[in-house]
């Protein structure tokens, strides 16, 4: 049974963010010295791009300020161009994760998240998107291995995959090499707690954040339903041994009031 104390603070953040001396500054400042680079969506998917040309930037950017990368979040979207469920979009989607890896091994990167699905789907293509998207991962699992790099799936909202425990495990045990990345704030469909327990012995990291069990908000832990201790007691119970990481939305607030949050629920 590892002890929460032992797991180290962290922050999901932008690619602008570690460009950003101030910004960098600010965190070294509030104790936050790991860090997953996540950008993934459309608006930010040319910063992700540049990452594979300026990781060594990125790199001596953050050491000069103590900040380690310790993961990637690998691109999600934009869904029209990138889907990992559908024969005809997911070569484009590997090559451009494959891409990413070997820019993350550049810089010393252990751990990349991925999600195993774009959305929305229709109940009557789950399995065949399944199929697809077991292929994709797995290839991509095989890969990120390849470079040293352990690959986490994350558990999604809605009526993306690996919205259910059960979808979830159909992928973890079908891909055994495959890891998993728990997200606090994903889970609409059956109980939060019963979820993170099936899949806490494959846990090599998490996404830490709260929400009102109607759809997905990333809010701070306290702002919304989830129960903090029993969440993190379960973590302790299945030997978690990886980062206490928060991936907030708009209402991030400030580096300080983050540190202050992990403090309350980590370190009493």
């Amino acid at each position: 049974m590892t002890n929460r104390k032992s797991w180290p603070i962290a922050l999901s953040v932008k690619i602008t963010e570690l460009l950003d001396d101030e910004k960098l500054k600010a965190l070294a400042d509030a104790g936050i010295n790991q860090v997953e680079l996540s950008i993934g969506w459309a608006s930010d998917l040319q910063q992700y791009l540049d990452f594979r040309f300026h990781a060594n930037e990125v790199l001596e950017r953050t050491e000069r300020f103590g900040i380690k990368i310790t993961s990637l979040h690998l691109p999600f979207g934009p869904f029209q161009e990138i889907d990992p469920t559908r024969p005809a979009k997911k070569a484009e989607f590997i090559t451009l994760q494959k891409q990413l890896l070997d820019a993350a091994k550049s810089i010393g990167i252990k751990i990349a998240v991925i999600h195993p699905s774009a959305e929305p789907y229709k109940d009557e293509e789950r399995a065949e998107c399944t199929e697809c998207a077991i292929d994709t991962m797995s290839k991509l699992c095989t890969y990120a291995n390849s470079l040293g790099i352990e690959l986490a799936l994350e558990n999604l909202p809605r009526t993306c995959l690996c919205r259910e425990k059960d979808e979830m495990l159909n992928f973890l045990e079908r891909i055994p090499a495959l890891k998993a990345c728990y997200d606090m704030n994903h889970c609409l469909r059956g109980d939060n707690l019963e979820f993170l327990r099936a899949v806490a012995p494959k846990l090599i990291t998490i996404h830490v954040s709260d929400y009102d069990g109607i759809d997905e908000r990333h809010w701070l832990p306290g702002k919304g339903i989830n129960d903090w201790e029993a969440i993190i007691s379960i973590l302790e119970e299945n030997d978690y041994a990886g980062r206490f990481l928060f991936e907030l939305g708009g209402d991030k607030s400030t580096y300080a009031n983050i540190r202050a949050c992990y403090d309350k629920l980590i370190l009493g």
